[in-house]
């Protein structure tokens, strides 16, 4: 059985570097974190924090995102995301996120994850194959 734990958080750190930021301005002084850069790191944060708390063999995928990009952070900033569980039931796990560089609060908003079973996943989607 999985033991998610309401209230836990995880949290990890990006260097934004030109990897991750909008190419279209064109000024290198413009270039800044992508919002769906900083909205796969959100989702990332919130998938490494319950990930200890599944059962071998389960993972999560995510099937909700709101998200607010409040403020840019550009090349050489350091961005903290924070991923709060606020809820599980039955197989969807909700969570709080936001992101902050060094200057404030740069993203905020709420993600929802659904556990599944790999192998049984994985067998869905190579049927799935088939079929197309």
């Amino acid at each position: 059985m999985h033991k998610i734990a309401v209230g836990a958080k995880g949290e990890a750190k990006l260097l934004v570097t030109s990897e991750v930021c909008i190419g279209f301005m064109g000024d290198e002084g413009a270039r800044v974190l992508s919002t769906p850069h900083m909205i796969g790191f959100m989702e990332r944060t919130c998938r490494d924090a319950v990930l200890p708390m599944l059962e071998a063999g389960y993972d999560t995928l995510g099937t909700r995102v709101e998200v607010a990009h409040l403020a840019a952070a550009p090349i050489g900033a350091a961005v903290t995301f924070t991923a709060e569980i606020t809820g599980c039931a039955n197989r969807r796990v909700e969570f709080r996120i936001e992101a902050w560089d060094e200057a404030g609060k740069i993203g905020e908003g709420s993600h929802e994850r659904a556990i599944v079973n790999v192998a049984r996943f994985a067998a869905r989607m190579a049927e799935k194959r088939q079929r197309s």
